[in-house]
């Protein structure tokens, strides 16, 4: 029987632990993957360890568990009824999982499921824990299981390191997309710098912005943003200053479109301060979850037709979208400086992205 390393959590706040686990086998309409790379989430330790007191409704998978968000690989071998792809492609694993049954589901929007499910991550609701049994592998394993439909190809100019960032690029990606941001509008990015805003501004930048206003409080790695397109990127260093303020005075009829990618430790009250910087008719998409309410006035965002919208994730159509632009060259990922660790270093990484992480850098696990 053939064995393989994974790190598994045996208990809620502890440490990963490296065991040895049978390698699995590809349901029928499913593939098995050989793990090259797997992102490293900087929110993972507090999933691990707090999320059961701060969400308990969103559920851990049963412990001990494979956790890993982000895989990508090889395919070493596919399930008999799996026609589209064949062992040796390269691929990433979106680990987004509806229940496959649902209107959501076959309408191909598995996001708005009851039962979406992050593979070694978390999940949203109650039919969650079904999905985490059916799919216990993850990126933090050396071969993980996935539906085929769940497969994004990869092209011959994207590593398996730039590859497991997808999920970040493809957050920003789904949300760009449905902010209807169009060529020649602008666009405000809150928490520009963060690993969800950089990812945020080199999409801003492909769609066809005509000015990509970046917020965010670090003064050197605004800098760095702006060296990527010096005519269309705005810098807007929070301070003393409010950002709508400093916002209109370079576009003084505001923004089309506001990403909001600020943490959950972030103070709502900069997501409201940047918000007054949207143009009548903008668009609001909320990517990073700010903890805390956000008060909206109905009336004001009636008048001015603005509008407010959550987006979670991305679809296996938008990863393909996404890594045609790549292969096209029309997103550059060289500006990501790659931060590997070996699978039995995994607590040690989680530890340095806590205090070390920056939009820059590609923290992930390499499997050897």
């Amino acid at each position: 029987m053939a064995m393989m390393k994974a790190a598994r959590l045996h208990e809620i706040g502890g440490k990963f632990s490296i065991d040895e686990v049978e390698v699995p086998t590809p349901g029928k309409h499913d593939v098995l993957v050989k793990v090259e790379a797997c992102g490293l989430i900087p929110n993972l330790r507090n999933v691990v360890t707090h999320f059961p007191a701060w969400y308990p409704f969103l559920p851990l998978p049963a412990l001990p568990a494979i956790f890993g968000l982000d895989a990508a690989g090889t395919i070493a071998a596919v399930g008999e009824e799996v026609r589209s792809f064949k062992p040796g492609e390269r691929v990433y694993v979106n680990p987004g999982i509806g229940c496959g049954e649902c209107r959501h589901c076959k309408q191909g929007e598995p996001t708005r499921c009851d039962a979406y499910t992050f593979m070694g991550y978390f999940g949203f609701g109650a039919g969650s824990q079904t999905i985490f049994g059916k799919y216990p592998y993850a990126g933090y394993s050396a071969y993980t299981t996935a539906p085929a439909a769940n497969l994004v190809r990869l092209p011959d100019t994207l590593g398996a390191a730039q590859a497991a960032r997808f999920g970040y690029l493809g957050t920003a990606y789904s949300a760009i997309r449905k902010s209807g941001l169009r060529p020649g509008q602008d666009i405000l990015i809150l928490g520009a710098t963060g690993t969800l805003g950089v990812g945020a501004t080199l999409l801003a930048l492909a769609f066809g912005a005509s000015r990509v206003v970046v917020v965010a409080r670090d003064a050197a790695a605004l800098d760095r943003l702006v060296q990527l397109d010096p005519r269309r990127i705005v810098p807007i260093q929070l301070g003393d200053r409010a950002i709508a303020e400093q916002v209109r005075a370079h576009l003084p009829d505001g923004v089309d479109v506001m990403l909001d990618t600020l943490g959950a430790k972030a103070p709502a009250a900069l997501s409201v301060d940047a918000m007054q910087a949207v143009a009548r008719g903008g668009r609001i998409v909320q990517i990073g979850g700010v903890a805390g309410p956000i008060p909206i006035d109905p009336h004001p965002f009636m008048c001015a037709q603005l509008q407010y919208i959550g987006s979670l994730w991305f679809t296996p159509a938008e990863g393909d979208e996404m890594a045609s632009m790549i292969a096209a060259g029309t997103v550059d990922l060289s500006i990501l400086e790659s931060r590997p660790y070996p699978l039995e270093r995994l607590n040690e990484a989680l530890e340095d992205i806590q205090t070390q992480a920056n939009g820059f850098t590609n923290f992930h696990i390499v499997h050897q």
